[in-house]
């Protein structure tokens, strides 16, 4: 129902964790190279966990492989002006996040200003783990859209003793 971008990301145990969120919530991963970190990584794997056959994983070259989705676009940033909540999120929306050490190119954030969003935290502060930040974003979209497509509800299981 949603893409989850990752522009250039560096942190193999990130990008599985995410992978992971992505196998839960049917989200498509693309990841923008360069990566920091081979696919066949054993910390990329062990963050996955067994989801990876779940995950649907795509690597680019480049954004111009991602505009080509259509959006809408959220860009996720420590500089936009208004909140991740604040945002609307259709089906489709494209949900973009830069590198652990520098987030997004300043040139790409100014060209799409209207689509930033971010995340509210303390000041002084540089930013919440990529992992966190899909996840919340991730979530948020789905809120917006009444969780479809996901299982809301679980049971308890009767406990015999």
């Amino acid at each position: 129902m949603f893409h989850v971008v990752l522009v250039e990301p560096e942190i193999p145990q990130n990008a599985g964790n995410i992978a992971r969120t992505c196998a839960a919530t049917g989200c498509v991963l693309h990841l923008v190279r360069p990566l920091g970190f081979s696919l066949d990584d054993r910390y990329l794997k062990r963050a996955g966990l067994d989801y990876w056959k779940f995950a649907d994983v795509r690597v680019h070259d480049d954004l111009k492989e991602i505009f080509a989705l259509g959006g809408p676009f959220r860009f996720f940033t420590t500089k936009a002006r208004r909140t991740h909540a604040d945002a609307d999120y259709p089906a489709g929306s494209v949900l973009v996040f830069g590198k652990e050490t520098a987030g997004l190119d300043e040139a790409l954030l100014k060209a799409h200003e209207a689509e930033c969003v971010r995340i509210p935290m303390l000041g002084g502060r540089r930013s919440l783990n990529l992992s966190n930040s899909v996840a919340i974003a991730v979530y948020e979209a789905y809120r917006q859209n009444g969780f479809q497509g996901l299982v809301r509800e679980g049971a308890l299981h009767t406990l015999s003793w």
